[in-house]
């Protein structure tokens, strides 16, 4: 009896902000609805209130922080952002959660394709090898603090006798110098030498075996770098996301500044133009190769995020009503702004490597960790006070990877804790299952820090968290929204959330062209595939590339495996079952956020920050 007046008060406090859009209502979740409109005062029974960010930009920094990262930098940006589906691949990502309030325990999207736990396996492999180049970059790092730069001389216990600090292959081809200008090597033999710091890279960092099957030694001053990134990163993510919305301000910003410092001095630098127009020429021919769309439509859904489910965490993180439309737009320009940036930086520094070695430009242009830990150090060693320039570049390195490391965490713990309703709660639950995580990623990347370690990292990077497996992943979303879900019913979700409808061409990208582009992409990957390889002359044995597939199909398999035992399962005819598994579970943490009588479909003549765009919010006192 008491308790029924307790609650009784509680309903009659509640008050109404009355903001009038046509009698339209929206909930800012705040209070309760049930299915008749009543509001319903107090927590639901096994749902506790969840976390929001305190501040709309530290979402916004977060998705930022993730999505520009490492994969700006060191893969390069000449690929053309024009993939159609890069947009609404993000709305999705950033909107499906904020109807479901959930990653993976019953979905409303999710029910028989069991894309979230597609996504939490992608996410785990990222996570694992990822991290890998931020304890490289905290490597270098520390080796910087010294006088002379370890990777810019030729006197180190590292180093071959084929180690040159100076290429002169101008001179050396215009016959201006002779043997005795580097002792007795001849034009021939400096043809054949090395950079100081490829040795630096492969010699002393990666001590490099002759392959996968040869473990060899354990690094201990990796490991040491290892165990050091990963503490960085518990404490970034342990406190959740109040705490991550704040680091992120400086993660995320830091490195603009740093980047813009290296283009000021990488233009001034001889051969630097030369590299900036084979940057902004492109070569039209090429857009006839199949590889040149499958690196182009890969690099797209790697650096956006798509398919990783950690945007789809942070969503869940937002208020009801953010504007999540125009977030979706905001990163897209940013992270193809960055991208677009960072290939100057690049190629100033890239045309510079290729006129001092005298060789064509695209013969020193490569991707993946060889770019930052290579063509860089480069650049920096070749600056006055090199210690200092080289100590910021890789600070800068280690917070972009930073930042979209512990958020890429972030998104992964979240989707473990959602399994668990909140009756099983416990204190500490969040820094248990971040430490349990952080552990079991730890104990994997050992086997990265041996000297067939970077073996080891191009496996989890080729197949696991990249190319098909995205595409695969990003495919059966659009499926599973447009189709399954409806995109009808999605863009009447999103209305309710904004208060306004999308632009009808979301609904067809959703439906038509993402779909259609990355199953012909995925295609394209498929009918391409070529064997694993390092540096175009080590062929991975039969067992690694087995090992391989098996890590892309741990992912790839969840859809249709999930699809068919839930299918067979259930009971009833064909279309019984089907109607059944994809009918919508509205459950009592959804019903918070359901406007009574409201028609959604009016809403599709309001646009954003109008008179007539305002919302009648519900809000408790208590």
């Amino acid at each position: 009896m008491e308790k029924s007046s307790l609650d009784a008060d509680c309903c009659a406090l509640n008050t109404v902000l009355v903001e009038e859009k046509r009698g339209h209502l929206i909930p800012n979740g705040n209070a309760h609805q049930g299915v008749n409109g009543t509001l319903i005062c107090g927590p639901i029974s096994g749902y506790p209130e969840r976390e929001t960010w305190t501040r709309q930009m530290d979402f916004m920094m977060s998705c930022v922080g993730f999505a520009v990262g490492l994969g700006n930098v060191w893969r390069f940006p000449y690929l053309c952002y024009k993939n159609g589906g890069v947009l609404p691949n993000i709305a999705i990502k950033t909107n499906i959660n904020k109807t479901e309030k959930e990653i993976i325990n019953k979905p409303k999207l999710d029910k028989i394709f069991r894309l979230g736990f597609a996504s939490m396996v992608i996410v785990f492999f990222c996570n694992t090898y990822y991290i890998m180049v931020l304890a490289w970059g905290f490597y270098y790092f520390i080796k910087s603090f010294s006088s002379t730069l370890p990777w810019s001389t030729c006197d180190n216990p590292w180093n071959t006798e084929n180690c040159i600090e100076i290429f002169r292959h101008g001179d050396c081809l215009n016959g201006t110098i002779g043997n005795s200008t580097f002792g007795n090597l001849t034009c021939e033999e400096l043809a054949n030498g090395r950079s100081p710091i490829i040795e630096f890279w492969e010699n002393k960092v990666l001590n490099i075996s002759d392959g996968l099957d040869e473990p060899g030694a354990m690094n201990w001053e990796m490991l040491l770098c290892l165990m050091a990134v990963w503490v960085m990163v518990y404490f970034c993510v342990w406190k959740g996301v109040k705490s991550t919305g704040k680091i992120v301000y400086f993660t995320a910003t830091f490195p603009y500044v740093v980047l813009i410092i290296l283009l000021v001095r990488g233009v001034t630098l001889p051969g630097a133009y030369d590299g900036i127009m084979y940057y902004v020429k492109p070569n039209w021919s090429k857009l006839g190769e199949a590889q040149v769309w499958i690196d182009a439509g890969t690099q797209i859904f790697f650096s956006y995020a798509i398919g990783l489910g950690a945007l789809t965490a942070l969503g869940s993180y937002n208020r009801f009503n953010n504007d999540c439309y125009k977030d979706a737009f905001v990163l897209a320009f940013i992270n193809s702004g960055t991208s677009f940036f960072s290939g100057f930086v690049v190629f100033s520094i890239l045309g510079f490597m290729a006129s001092e070695q005298g060789v064509d430009i695209s013969k020193v242009a490569e991707s993946g960790p060889g770019l930052a830990f290579i063509a860089y150090p480069k650049a920096v060693s070749m600056m006055p006070v090199a210690p200092v320039w080289a100590a910021l570049f890789f600070i800068m390195l280690l917070l972009l990877g930073l930042d979209s490391q512990f958020v890429g965490v972030e998104g992964f713990v979240t989707g473990i804790l959602d399994l668990f309703p909140g009756k099983y709660y416990m204190r500490y639950q969040r820094e248990i299952a971040v430490a349990i995580c952080c552990l079991l990623c730890f104990i994997i990347d050992i086997s990265m820090v041996t000297q067939g370690g970077m073996y080891v990292f191009q496996l989890f990077d080729y197949y696991s968290a990249s190319g098909m497996t995205l595409l695969w992943q990003a495919f059966w979303e659009c499926v599973v929204v447009a189709w399954v879900y409806g995109a009808d019913r999605f863009m009447d979700d999103i209305a309710r959330m904004i208060g306004y409808r999308p632009f009808p061409w979301m609904k067809w990208c959703w439906s038509f062209i993402t779909p259609c582009v990355c199953m012909g992409i995925f295609l394209f990957h498929l009918l391409n595939y070529k064997p694993l390889t390092y540096n175009n002359v080590y062929v991975y044995p039969w067992w690694g590339e087995v090992i391989g597939w098996c890590m892309a199909l741990s992912s790839m398999l969840c859809i249709p495996v999930s699809f068919v035992y839930k299918l067979s399962g259930a009971k009833g005819t064909f279309r019984e079952r089907w109607e059944i598994l994809t009918k919508p579970v509205w459950g009592a943490h959804h019903l918070e956020y359901m406007a009574p009588d409201t028609d959604i479909k009016s809403l599709a003549s309001l646009s954003p920050g109008t008179e007539e765009n305002k919302v009648i919010i519900f809000e408790s006192v208590m």
